[in-house]
């Protein structure tokens, strides 16, 4: 018969947690998003960061059509408020492959601006990325600045 041994191992894991690097660029920004380029469908995302300009978590918050996705600032705060985030960049891919900005990009980016002065989470940008590059909306609005 087998006896169990009186002896207990522990199993301990640790996951080195790498130094978050600070957005500085939308560059910057779309190499946090790129993984998100394979999607058919147009995914916004909020990426959520602290007083230093470091990434927190990286969310999709709505996954629409191959041409548009609803969003709305409760989806987007929520998160960052959850994060207990500083500020927030907002991210769009294009499945299409275009770069340009529509009206409704937009309108939600000045949405999503005034709902985080409201609150005081500033949106720092809202980037627009595709197969093709990206694109910032940060030079159209004086509020946000990487």
């Amino acid at each position: 018969m087998y006896e169990a041994s009186s002896m207990t191992y522990e199993i301990i894991s640790k996951r080195k947690k790498n130094k978050p690097i600070p957005i500085r660029s939308p560059q910057d920004v779309f190499n946090l998003v790129r993984r998100y380029l394979d999607s058919p469908q147009e995914q916004f995302i909020v990426i959520t960061l602290n007083g230093a300009h470091e990434p927190i978590n990286v969310s999709i918050v709505s996954i629409g059509l191959v041409n548009r996705t609803i969003v709305h600032p409760r989806e987007v705060f929520i998160r960052a408020i959850q994060d207990m985030a500083c500020s927030i960049i907002v991210c769009h891919n294009h499945p299409s492959g275009s770069l340009s900005v529509s009206p409704e990009d937009n309108e939600i980016t000045e949405r999503l601006a005034k709902a985080g002065e409201l609150i005081g989470i500033q949106v720092l940008d809202h980037i627009i990325f595709s197969e093709t590059g990206y694109v910032s909306l940060m030079k159209n609005y004086k509020i946000m600045k990487l």
